[in-house]
C-alpha cells in the first residue's frame, strides 16, 4: 500500500511540476498577456438579438 502512495505522490509532483513549468514559459506568456486584457477591452460588437437584457 506504501508503495502505492509513494507512486501516486511522484505522479502528482510530476504533473504539478510540469504544469508550473508550462504556466511560466516564455512560449505561454504572450496568450496569458492577451487573457489577463480581456477584461479591459471594450465590446464594440451589439448584443444579439436573441439575448434578453
Amino acid at each position: 500500500m506504501n508503495t502505492i502512495r509513494t507512486i501516486v505522490m511522484i505522479v502528482c509532483l510530476l504533473c504539478f511540476l510540469g504544469f508550473c513549468f508550462w504556466a511560466y514559459s516564455k512560449r505561454s506568456k504572450a496568450g496569458f498577456d492577451e487573457a489577463a486584457q480581456l477584461p479591459l477591452t471594450d465590446d464594440d460588437l451589439p448584443a444579439s438579438p436573441d439575448k434578453k437584457e
